[in-house]
């Protein structure tokens, strides 16, 4: 499956994707502010690649323009009780060099659009943790409503974080 924007390309992460990934998965600006530590090796982003990055609707976000992996976003097979069903939780991740540009909500335009549409979801949510403004205003771009905030186990950082979910419901999508 490959989803296209008009700067984008969304598509399954391949193994030659590790170097692109690693160049940005390896900066602290990008994993520990999303729940996931700095990647500490190429061999370390092609195991993420053929673990985590295998699973159906995960894509790695392409630029157009250079063919490179900037990113990576899809949905992480979360659930939420207490939102219509089907549901899923969408996550995104940018190498820095390409923040500001409006990338990331442009991908998750799509996957709200593949989401509803293509894969029959009635509830898509997201989260963000305490500080990350960057997320917050990616989430609040693409029309997400603020549900609540919580403590939650941040597992691959072994510690716990105040953390800020938001939902956005077919019917809420088809009306904005």
């Amino acid at each position: 499956m490959i989803l296209e924007t008009k700067r984008l390309l969304l598509r399954p992460f391949t193994d030659t994707d590790a170097e692109d990934l690693y160049e940005y998965a390896q900066d602290p600006r990008v994993g520990p502010t999303a729940g996931w530590p700095v990647h500490t090796s190429r061999e370390n982003s092609l195991e993420i690649i053929q673990t985590v990055f295998s699973a159906p609707n995960v894509f790695a976000v392409v630029d157009r323009d250079s063919g490179r992996v900037i990113g990576s976003a899809g949905f992480v097979d979360g659930h939420w009780e207490g939102v219509p069903k089907p549901d899923d939780e969408i996550g995104y991740a940018l190498n820095p060099e390409f923040w500001g540009r409006g990338l990331i909500p442009e991908a998750v335009a799509e996957l709200l659009r593949y989401g509803f549409e293509g894969l029959g979801l009635q509830t898509i949510w997201c989260c963000h943790y305490d500080g990350n403004g960057k997320s917050r205003r990616v989430i609040e771009k693409c029309g997400f409503r603020f549900r609540f905030s919580r403590e939650t186990e941040v597992t691959l950082m072994n510690e716990r974080r105040l953390t800020h979910f938001y939902a956005l419901t077919k019917e809420e999508w088809q009306t904005r």
